[in-house]
């Protein structure tokens, strides 16, 4: 006979919360599952009232979504939690991101409306800088990324090196001098300060494979001989649904905030 475990079952869950946090500055570096433990963490730490699944091994119900690769930078990371009780947002905002080291930031908490959130995360943003790049020669090598039918890259997996198409989920590509900003505004410098260089405004769809900023590197190594002379830098500047005809990437919490935000439950920082 099977066995089964002793005492009550957990309490139900009674609220989702969507999360929206960013990933900066040297905590880029910070991998999926380095995250996973410091947010486990800071749920305890804030006192969060987490529901927990049911089984000799529960486990917290926390859910990820489109994490960005170890190395880059992201504005838009996503994970929706489970709760046993419900809660004011905003304090629980406040709560979490004292709990967490500085540049694993809380931007947003809403609470969770019915739909899965993965299914809303159709593509993402990126901007890339390519330190050390002319603008010209980084032009010369998104148009020639961009006129293929396809484009293949090489990825060393655990499986060994596969082959796939990066250029099919390319929805937009384009290349702006670090003197201005991707929303047309003045910026004098690029990230970490430097000289001037060339950077990618990239929109990717999602799919399996998922394509990553280095995997477009690739592609332009492949079609242009682009190859910086310095490490390039990437952040995730949105992920969301994507608007086919403009290559624009929507806010995937949108549709939680319309329905939920006029009861004040939805924060944002």
């Amino acid at each position: 006979m099977a066995r089964t475990p002793e005492g009550p079952p957990p309490p139900p869950v009674v609220q989702r919360l969507r999360i929206r946090w960013a990933k900066r500055g040297r905590l880029r570096f910070t991998s999926h599952r380095d995250f996973q433990r410091a947010f486990e963490r800071a749920l305890r730490r804030a006192e969060v009232p987490v529901a927990y699944s049911a089984g000799f091994s529960p486990h917290p119900k926390i859910s990820y979504a489109g994490a960005a690769p170890t190395g880059t930078a992201s504005e838009a990371e996503y994970v929706e939690v489970g709760l046993q009780a419900r809660v004011e947002i905003e304090p629980v905002r406040r709560a979490l991101d004292a709990a967490l080291a500085p540049g694993l930031d809380i931007l947003e908490i809403v609470e969770a409306t019915p739909g899965a959130l993965a299914d809303r995360l159709e593509a993402s943003h990126w901007r890339i800088e390519l330190p050390g790049v002319p603008l010209a020669a980084a032009e010369l090598a998104a148009e020639a990324f961009l006129v293929g039918s396809e484009v293949l890259v090489d990825r060393l997996t655990k499986d060994g090196v596969r082959t796939f198409d990066a250029r099919g989920a390319v929805a937009r590509l384009g290349v702006l001098p670090s003197t201005q900003g991707l929303d047309g505004t003045p910026e004098a410098r690029n990230e970490a300060g430097d000289e001037p260089c060339a950077i990618l405004d990239v929109v990717v769809r999602h799919g399996n494979p998922t394509v990553r900023p280095d995997d477009v590197l690739s592609g332009l190594r492949s079609v242009a001989d682009l190859v910086p002379p310095e490490p390039p830098r990437a952040v995730r500047l949105a992920q969301g649904p994507l608007d086919e005809a403009t290559g624009t990437v929507g806010d995937p919490l949108a549709l939680d905030r319309d329905v939920v935000g006029a009861s004040g439950t939805s924060s944002t920082v």
